[in-house]
């Protein structure tokens, strides 16, 4: 069993001559520290934020992950803290999106919430296409002399 391990591992682990106590001693070696996992988790968690980059229901999945990951190691945070986590972590562009969600007397849960944010992710991006689209065609006008004349004659 000991020459199907590594050997910088084999040489870390000190000899014994049972395999139950061997593989203790392995198990000893890389045991996590519960506390600095349940810290890293927690606080990649509260310091996420959705850039707008990836998909909003993989980010929230994603976000639903780490706190099973929590309830894993005996840190449980309820469905609506979660919501309100995603919530704070989406940005400005989404502001009347919480508005209108903080205005509401009842509570999302986690599948209503992701609905939600698909739908205001499409209608940001169909938003944003038309917003350029408008650019670019306003940029395509230039006035004719005639008609630079007529606006400054407008003007004053």
């Amino acid at each position: 069993m000991k020459h199907s391990i590594l050997e910088a591992i084999r040489g870390a682990i000190p000899e014994e001559t049972q395999a139950k106590a061997f593989l203790d001693q392995i198990a000893n070696r890389f045991a996590t520290n519960e506390k600095v996992e349940t810290s890293t988790i927690l606080s990649k968690l509260v310091y996420m934020r959705y850039k707008g980059k990836e998909n909003i229901r993989e980010y929230i999945m994603e976000m639903s992950n780490l706190v099973t990951r929590l309830k894993a190691l005996k840190l449980e945070l309820s469905e609506y803290i979660l919501v309100h986590l995603v919530l704070i972590s989406l940005p400005t562009q989404f502001s009347p999106f919480k508005i209108s969600y903080n205005s509401q007397k009842e509570k999302w849960t986690l599948n209503e919430l992701i609905a939600q944010c698909a739908q205001e992710e499409e209608r940001l991006k169909q938003e944003k296409i038309e917003s350029a689209h408008l650019a670019s065609t306003s940029q395509d006008f230039v006035p004719t002399r005639k008609e630079r004349g007529t606006i400054k004659e407008n003007k004053l």
